[in-house]
Formats: structure tokens, C-alpha cells, sequence
């Protein structure tokens, strides 16, 4: 498969031509397809956003007898099985915001049947109130240019989602694109070229990045010096109503792009499952099931027959159109990666212990290596301009050693990577919290720089050292803000305490990264969208 059909994903929502499902379901499980009778259990790959649809989903199975056997899943990796045919006989449907970057596959078109649009939600801004005083906006007249504006001169600090990783991420790039670039149609590559100036100056105001708009939220709430957060409007005021933030919220006058949340079902479902999906999108569809979605998720219904909830702003937004071809579609997410956003600064700091030795070590290497692949999609690899440092540690910190990976000269960055790589020996004990404080001693000596900062910590035990976790809380808590803000991911792999990792993400604001129940190269790959 070629590299970009791989990145497979990261999909900007707008609106989709749908196929509506129609009917309804007297819940006797009796089908309206030739009398197939519908199955019990549904098995659909939805987006993580959707977790807040359980409580209609289980109304849904009381009424209608259909039970959705749901796999949370990010877009990137739902989209790429729909494509390679890995979905085909292992589930029977796909829930996501938009399918229109899964359209621009061709083979997409023999994977899918139908598809019921079953909601909507546009990208919006939310402000917190003292940023929109400061600045004298005021909502309803607030466009993309004003927001470029303001964070090409510094006044307009904001969080958004990683576009290769997330779809309110690539609607809200989209969005800003068409409008920074007057495009008047869908994207070209000449208006990507074109709006790159603009666009840079827009990204240099981006504070938080994240594969997650969960946890964007919470890092969010946990900053004082972010103005904004870029995401669906559904999403921003859920926070606001749950007081998790206060913002106000508005939908940019020069356009945006809108989630649709198709229901969709596969075309290697078995008779019964197609008609068990029809039944569960007719009853979404359903003037019950739509008020209670939009009341309780703050989405926008698609029946006619029932009203947004209050909390919802009036009035239309033009509609930006998605990239047309598959081509400019990653074209974009390549700029954005590569040139666009503020270049990232990473420490890895490795546990090369004795228990590290054997599978373990060569686990964490072949993970790493991945990373090096200059050939890997967007959110895949190491980035241009992405200064990375290798800390591995034992007893104490092994060595330290950093590489910049430029477009010129990139080879030789990567190259320099792999071979820090490839010498990693596993011996010694495990002293977590010192070599953790010797990263950020790292960061603070190197003083303040234009980039995403993060730590990586990787550890396969606990810590045995006499730096203790009270030691490493005490030094945090006396750093400087710039360093104080650089969060830790870390990832639970092998013998390692859940409990001691969480501590260090909890403190940090960071994340804790599962490869105990997981792949270690899947942690790696997923913390790419936070860095």
C-alpha cells in the first residue's frame, strides 16, 4: 500500500451525501429486507468521541433488539482496516465522524454499503471570556482571519487536536486552509502552497497538541496560558456545560467543516447484520433518539422534527469543501507535519535495565526503528525540525545523545538514530525518578525553545533507586514554568508499576500509555500525536 494511502484517516468532517436509512422497528427483530431476520449483535469500529452515545446505544438494544458490540478505535487505525479489507468478516460496520477521507481511496467503494448520517458538528473556536474581552470580539463575528491575525501577533494562544491523528484536528486544518487561502472550491495544492505564510503564522500561536480531545481538555483546564481550544462545537460546549472550561463558543463567519457521524455498514456483513444496522440508524434517526442525542451530546440532530438544544448557536456557516483528491488531501497533512506547526523537541527516556534484556530490548528497538522510517505516512515518523534525544538509563542515565532531523540532511539524522539505537544494551538496575530529573535538568539547561516539548518514559520495572517518587514531586513542583509544563507520556510495559506511571503523567500532565495490553510499538505510535 502506497505511504499516504497508509495514513488512512485522518479525516476532516464536512457534509456527506448519505444514504438515509428509513423504516423503523417494532423491536420483534423481523427484518424490511426480504424478511432477513436482523441480528442480535452488531459488531461496529467506532471513533473514541463516541463513548457519550452508550447511554442511546442501550436504549436502542430495549427497543429494537439490536445490540451494538462497540470497538473503540482511533481513525487512523479504523480507517486503514476499512480499506486493506482487514475489517471484512470482523466487523460489520464503522462508525466515524465523516467518510469522505475513506471515500478518496478507491478502494473504499467496494468495502462500503450504506451510510446514515445520524448527527452533525461543525469545528468551532471556544475562548475562554477574558481572551474574547482582550481582544474585543464578540462570537457571532469572529472569522479565521481574525484568529490568524491575533496569533501572528502573539495575542491568541491555542490547543488543537493532532490533524494525522484526529479528525477535529484535520477539519479544523482544512477549515483554516480554505479560509487563509480564498480558496473557492475545494483545495488545490496551489491553495496549500499558497496560504503555507499564513498558515505558519497561524500554527506559531498552537500551545497544546494531543491525539485526544480528552486530553486536550484536561491539559486545557491545567494551563493558564492557553486563550483557545480548536475542536467540534459539540466537544467545546460539553466543557463548558460540564464546567470543565469556560468558553465561549463560536463558528468562524468565513466557514467550516461539519462532522456527520455516519452509521456505516460494510459490505462483507452478513444479511442479518445489514438489516440489524438498518434497524439501529432508523431508530437514531428516530425523533426520540434525536432529541435525546442532541440534549444530552450537544449535537446537532438531523430530523427536521426536533430542535437543536439551547445550548446550540443559531444560524448557518458556509460549509467548506473536503480535498477532492487523495493527493492534496495528504498533501496537506504533509505540509502540516513537516512545515506548517511548531517542530517538536523529544526526550526518550529508556529503561535499559537487565530485565530489559532479550525480547524486551529488541521489542523497544524494532519500535523505535519504526520511527526512523522516512518513508512512514505523516504522524508516523520522526518529524523535519523534530529535535529528538535518547536518554537511556540503569542504574543512572547511560548517556545522553540528541539528533535534528532537517529535510536537509535528513538521512543522516535518522541514520544517527537507528545506530543510538541499535546500541542499546540492557544491564543494571532501574533508577526512574533520577534520570527523569536529569532529563529536565536537560531542558532547563538548553533554556526556553519555539517548540512541543514532551518526555517519553519507558520502563519495564520499577524504580529501584534511592530517588524516590516524593524526591522527583519536590523537584517539579520548584521548576520554572517552561519546564514545569512539559508533560510526561509514559508507557507501561513488562513488570512496570501502573500506579508509580500514572503518578509521573498525573504530575506532569502527561499520559499513561498502555503496552501491557498492547503493543510497545503502538504506544510509541500513538503518543506521535501528542508530541
Amino acid at each position: 500500500m502506497r505511504a499516504r494511502t497508509r495514513i488512512a484517516a485522518l479525516l476532516g468532517a464536512l457534509a456527506l451525501a448519505a444514504t438515509a436509512c428509513t423504516g423503523g422497528s417494532d423491536g420483534d427483530g423481523d427484518g424490511g429486507d426480504g424478511g432477513v431476520a436482523a441480528a442480535e449483535t452488531v459488531r461496529i469500529l467506532a471513533g473514541s468521541e463516541l463513548a457519550d452515545m452508550e447511554f442511546l446505544l442501550e436504549r436502542a438494544a430495549d427497543e429494537t433488539g439490536v445490540r451494538a458490540e462497540i470497538t473503540r478505535v482511533g481513525t487512523l487505525d479504523a480507517t486503514r482496516m476499512v480499506v486493506s479489507g482487514q475489517a471484512d468478516g470482523a466487523y460489520d460496520g464503522v462508525w466515524l465522524a465523516t467518510n469522505d477521507y475513506l471515500r478518496l481511496h478507491p478502494e473504499a467503494a467496494q468495502r462500503i454499503l450504506t451510510e446514515t448520517s445520524v448527527m452533525t458538528s461543525p469545528v468551532a473556536l471556544g475562548l475562554r471570556p477574558e481572551a474574547l474581552d482582550r481582544l474585543g470580539w464578540r462570537p457571532d463575528d469572529l472569522t479565521w482571519s481574525q484568529v490568524h491575525e491575533a496569533a501572528a501577533a502573539g495575542d491568541l494562544t491555542f490547543g488543537m487536536t493532532d490533524p494525522t491523528r484526529s479528525n477535529s484536528g484535520y477539519s479544523a486544518l482544512i477549515s483554516v486552509t480554505s479560509a487563509l487561502s480564498g480558496a473557492q472550491s475545494a483545495l488545490t495544492a496551489d491553495d496549500v502552497a499558497g496560504s503555507a505564510a499564513r498558515l505558519r503564522e497561524l500554527f506559531a500561536g498552537q500551545r497544546l497538541t494531543s491525539g485526544s480531545s480528552g486530553w486536550l481538555a484536561e491539559a486545557f483546564q491545567q494551563r493558564d496560558d492557553v486563550d483557545a481550544l480548536i475542536n467540534y462545537e459539540s466537544v467545546l460546549l460539553s466543557l463548558d456545560r460540564a464546567g470543565t472550561a469556560d468558553l465561549e463558543v463560536a463558528r468562524p463567519l468565513d466557514g467550516v467543516v461539519t462532522a456527520r457521524y455516519p452509521l456505516t455498514t460494510l459490505s462483507s456483513a452478513s444479511p442479518e447484520a445489514v438489516e440489524a444496522l438498518r434497524l439501529l440508524g432508523a431508530y437514531l434517526r428516530g425523533a426520540d433518539a434525536q432529541h435525546a442525542l442532541t440534549q444530552e451530546t450537544l449535537r446537532r440532530p438531523v430530523s427536521g422534527e426536533v430542535a437543536p438544544a439551547d445550548a446550540i448557536p443559531q444560524g448557518q456557516r458556509r460549509e467548506l469543501p473536503y480535498p477532492g483528491s487523495l493527493d492534496v488531501a495528504d498533501g496537506l497533512l504533509d505540509a502540516y507535519d513537516g512545515e506548517l506547526r511548531r517542530p517538536s523537541r523529544t526526550l526518550y527516556v529508556l529503561d535499559t535495565s537487565g530485565s530489559m534484556a532479550g525480547d524486551r530490548l529488541a521489542a523497544l528497538q524494532d519500535a523505535l526503528r519504526r520511527l526512523t522510517g522516512a518513508d512512514n505516512p505523516a504522524g508516523q515518523r520522526f518529524r523535519d525540525r523534530e529535535e529528538v534525544t535518547l536518554i537511556p538509563f540503569n542504574d543512572a542515565v547511560v548517556s545522553t545523545d540528541t539528533w535534528t532531523v532537517e529535510a536537509e540532511g535528513r538521512e543522516d539524522a535518522l541514520a544517527g538514530i537507528r545506530s543510538g539505537v541499535d546500541g542499546l544494551v540492557a544491564e543494571g538496575e532501574t533508577a526512574v525518578y533520577a534520570s527523569l530529573i536529569e532529563a529536565y535538568e536537560l531542558l532547563a539547561a538548553e533554556g526556553a525553545q519555539d517548540a512541543f516539548t514532551s518526555i517519553v518514559l519507558m520502563t519495564d520495572g520499577e524504580n529501584r533507586d534511592d530517588v524516590l517518587a516524593a524526591d522527583f514531586q519536590t523537584f517539579h513542583a520548584a521548576l520554572a514554568d517552561e519546564q514545569r509544563h512539559v508533560p510526561v507520556f509514559t508507557i507501561l510495559f513488562g513488570d512496570s508499576d501502573r500506579a508509580e506511571l500514572q503518578g509521573i503523567a498525573d504530575l506532569t500532565g502527561g499520559e499513561l500509555f498502555d503496552a501491557v495490553n498492547g503493543s510497545l510499538d503502538d504506544a510509541f505510535q500513538e503518543i506521535r500525536g501528542y508530541q
